[in-house]
């Protein structure tokens, strides 16, 4: 087979990787990649969200399948595009992607359908929000009603913070489009998990647990990221919980889809919060997770391509999905400065060093010139270790990247540990 991976971060790299491993594919493209990536890729220069660029480099390279990973492209229905092409792809359509591209809907969603999650309401105009803010008690959750490249999620612990947050969003547009509406709801108390799921819209089937840690400081201080480093298992994630989550949030989430005539064929990311009172929703993704992929992807032992086949064929239930039982944890690299502004261009010295030692190096934001890798992003590097267990993975990957240099690097000390 050929693949065409859609996307340009670490999350990409870590799929390639895993569809690199598989006897089955013959060559792998993506578009646009990274530096990382085109060691073991064919990269198309082609930006994410050009949709038709997609479909012309798919029939150039006769391609037998496009994966299409990111949000923007999901939300503005690439995989609707390129069925009605007559090419075959991986990802949910437009319609079903909306449980990510507008948090509103998500949230109306599972209220409709009972599935637990934070009281919430919605606003489309800022001086209503903020009146209703004046009734809150704090801390509070503003979220930026559309996509915001993980950024538009403010947990403001005082009024002048949400008020602060509210403006950014609705006023300022710092957030472009995604803050035409907002939501404000209830911060909940508790441990966080993530669980990706694959799903044919009739099949849910849950990957191993992960926890994402999205501030960009020890101690989850600072502003929040696009994750700054993930691992598997979530120790959190108990075998009771997870029976709750399925019965409670997971098969009602496929089924009100499927119901609204928003069938979810793809990977159905679930951010949740072990509370007090059992599991809730946080969010909802309709992609695979940055950087949980990084953590779940090298403890997939089933071929995910055939995995890619029984979901694009409805016929899920056949594929029995087979883990190992190591644990992973990935640490990222981030430019100086990042999640706020950021320089770029500088030489990264310790991949080979770190590869030989046995890490998994994932390039989320990397050119390549000459041989050698410069930052080209606010992440740049994920550092993944797996091991028996969750502390020897973590000290791995804290050890993989004391290898790894470039001016300005940022990271966190406590991964795992938080």
């Amino acid at each position: 087979m050929k693949i065409l991976v859609v996307g340009k971060g670490g999350r990409e790299h870590a799929i390639a990787w895993k569809l690199s491993q598989s006897s089955r594919v013959e060559k792998i493209y993506c578009a646009p990649g990274n530096g990382g990536i085109s060691e073991i890729a064919e990269c198309v220069p082609v930006d994410v969200m050009d949709t038709d660029g997609i479909i012309a480099a798919a029939r150039e390279k006769a391609v037998d399948l496009v994966f299409v990973s990111p949000d923007d492209p999901l939300a503005a229905g690439m995989v609707d595009e390129l069925e009605r092409a007559g090419i075959r792809a991986f990802g949910p359509s437009r319609s079903a992607a909306l449980i990510e591209s507008s948090k509103a809907f998500a949230k109306d969603l599972m209220k409709h359908y009972g599935i637990p999650t934070a009281r919430y309401e919605i606003f489309t105009d800022s001086r209503a929000a903020l009146e209703y803010l004046k009734k809150c008690s704090f801390p509070v959750v503003v979220k930026a009603d559309g996509l915001a490249l993980g950024k538009g999620v403010i947990i403001a612990s005082d009024f002048d913070e949400a008020e602060r947050a509210v403006k950014d969003i609705m006023e300022d547009r710092v957030f472009g489009d995604a803050g035409k509406s907002v939501v404000i709801e209830e911060f909940l108390s508790g441990r966080e998990a993530t669980v990706l799921a694959f799903t044919d819209g009739k099949t849910v089937v849950p990957m191993v647990s992960s926890q994402d840690f999205k501030r960009a400081l020890d101690n989850d201080r600072g502003l929040n990221t696009g994750g700054m480093g993930a691992v598997s298992p979530n120790c959190y994630y108990t075998p009771e919980i997870a029976e709750r989550c399925m019965e409670e949030i997971f098969k009602p989430t496929i089924r009100a889809l499927a119901q609204e005539g928003r069938k979810f064929k793809g990977v159905l990311y679930f951010g949740l919060m072990i509370t007090a009172e059992g599991p809730k929703v946080i969010e909802y993704n309709a992609r695979f997770g940055d950087p949980e992929t990084q953590v779940v992807l090298p403890r997939l032992k089933t071929d995910l391509v055939d995995i890619i086949e029984a979901v694009i064929d409805e016929r899920l239930d056949e594929i029995d999905l087979q883990w190992d039982d190591n644990a992973a944890a990935c640490v990222i690299l981030a430019s100086g400065g990042y999640p706020g502004k950021y320089e770029k261009g500088f030489p990264i010295e310790g991949i080979p060093q770190a590869l030989e030692a046995g890490a998994l190096v994932f390039h989320s934001g990397t050119t390549r010139r000459n041989g050698t890798y410069y930052t080209d992003g606010g992440r740049v590097l994920g550092v993944t270790a797996t091991g028996e267990n969750l502390d020897i993975a973590i000290n791995r990957a804290y050890e993989y990247a004391g290898m790894i240099k470039f001016d300005k690097m940022h990271y966190r000390k406590d991964i795992g540990r938080a």
